[in-house]
């Protein structure tokens, strides 16, 4: 078959079955596309419907200004809790967090252990020590400052264990 618009074309000599059938295969794809369009417009329009269901628009821009306001709100919550746990880690920082016990016999003739060397320290090692001398005539206290884990005054051996508990996390042997 010879068609003068084919020939125009500069097709002329290609089987008008060829061209039928690519027709017939991209209306068939096209076919396929509107389907798929049309399931998602289905889709969309259920949860569309499920989303205004008993809505109009007042009271949808109403619930859209409350989601606001709570968004709003939350956000000024969530500062103020940034704000407050900065706060207080600062305080944190500086509260006894680490203790060091040593409970130890003074003299020999007493027994039990009455007497008690306690470190009390920060997260920087920084603290006292409460030294209890326990003898027949009397109890003793002393302290001694710690600074970075470390005392300016000469520690007594038992006081040097209860700031090492302390500092390495071991609280005491007999607790």
């Amino acid at each position: 078959m010879n068609s003068n618009f084919l020939n125009s074309l500069g097709l002329g000599t290609v089987d008008i079955g060829f061209i039928l059938l690519g027709l017939l295969i991209i209306s068939v794809l096209l076919l396929i596309l509107i389907v798929v369009a049309f399931v998602k417009i289905g889709k969309f329009k259920k949860k569309y419907e499920k989303f205004m269901l008993g809505k109009d628009g007042a009271n949808l821009e109403k619930d859209i200004m409350t989601l606001y306001e709570d968004n709003k709100y939350m956000k000024l919550s969530i500062d103020r809790n940034r704000e407050d746990i900065k706060e207080l880690f600062k305080k944190h920082e500086k509260t006894f967090q680490k203790v060091g016990l040593v409970k130890y016999d003074a003299f020999t003739e007493m027994g039990g252990k009455l007497s008690f060397a306690l470190a009390l320290l920060d997260e920087k090692n920084n603290g006292f020590i409460i030294n209890s001398v326990h003898s027949s005539e009397g109890c003793y206290s002393y302290t001694k400052r710690v600074l970075d884990g470390d005392s300016q005054i000469a520690l007594s051996n038992e006081e040097k264990v209860a700031v090492e508990r302390a500092v390495n996390g071991n609280t005491s042997d007999n607790m």
